[in-house]
């Protein structure tokens, strides 16, 4: 060859046992993925086998049956416990082969907690879900309230003291570095905003409607007392949005979005996430929110 390099042929000749080794990867290659290997994470070397048909928008998250370097739990958690130096917990919604609803926590804010830190419903997360209803898939920044009053059977899920939500609601100022940081995610980059119960009607605010930090907090607090209630702030892609990208685009634009919901999450929390990464932008497309 021009450059000096033995070929793949030349080698075999040369050097028989090099041959045979090629082979023989090859060969477990094929068998492993069927194809061609997947894509790596662009400056994580994690394999990414993730596909876009894995989200499914009448059933949810497929998660159960599948290879490891295809599933989204396991890519996303490496991919953020590489990103920020320290353990993620997994948490979900779901059961089963299909899941509604994935989380992770930094496990150092969970256990920081003096009287919470046997629970995750306290902590912040990074979440992923797929809504059935509105046949799109959400991912950012989610922090729950749970019962103010909870139901007898669920004494477990009602609000603590030690709670994100507490942080939240008290750094909802004007003029606050999280009233700048929503107002740079909504009202720039396109993020979408929820605001209240989950069992009621909730509040979806984007950029045409977000009133700002004060009024989203007496909104948060408005929110009833014997409900679930939560804040999600998300990027929202379609169904078409999905079907039209690759499995390594769509985990890519995930973990762009949680880079981007960082800065407020670390606002909410006990513990601080330190970015080791060169930053990630996520994708310039404009989130809307759902037609009535």
């Amino acid at each position: 060859m021009p450059d000096g390099r033995p070929s793949v042929r030349a080698s075999r000749k040369t050097w028989p046992l090099q041959g045979q080794l090629y082979d023989g990867l090859t060969m477990l290659q094929s068998r492993i993925y069927d194809t061609a290997p997947p894509p790596v994470l662009s400056g994580l070397g994690i394999v990414c086998g993730f596909r876009p048909e894995f989200l499914e928008f009448q059933r949810g998250i497929h998660v159960g049956n599948l290879e490891e370097h295809e599933r989204i739990t396991r890519i996303l958690k490496l991919a953020l416990e590489a990103r920020y130096g320290q353990p993620f917990v997994t948490e979900r919604w779901g059961r089963g082969v299909y899941w509604h609803w994935i989380g992770f926590l930094p496990r150092a804010n969970r256990l920081a907690k003096p009287i919470s830190s046997d629970v995750s419903f306290g902590c912040s997360k990074f979440f992923l879900m797929v809504d059935t209803d509105e046949r799109a898939v959400k991912f950012g920044l989610q922090i729950e309230r749970g019962y103010e009053k909870a139901p007898r059977d669920s004494r477990q899920v009602e609000l603590r003291s030690d709670w994100d939500w507490h942080r939240l609601i008290a750094a909802l100022k004007p003029r606050s570095r999280l009233a700048r940081e929503l107002d740079r995610l909504v009202g720039r980059e396109g993020f979408l905003l929820h605001a209240g119960s989950w069992e009621g009607e909730p509040l979806i605010f984007s950029s045409a409607n977000y009133p700002g930090a004060l009024k989203l907090r007496r909104a948060l607090e408005a929110a009833p007392k014997n409900g679930w209630a939560g804040f999600q702030v998300y990027y929202r892609m379609s169904e078409s949005d999905v079907q039209s990208t690759t499995g390594l685009d769509l985990v890519e634009s995930m973990l762009a979005a949680y880079g981007e919901v960082a800065p407020a999450m670390n606002l909410c929390m006990q513990i601080e996430l330190a970015d080791q990464l060169p930053s990630r932008n996520v994708p310039r497309r404009r989130a809307e929110a759902p037609a009535d």
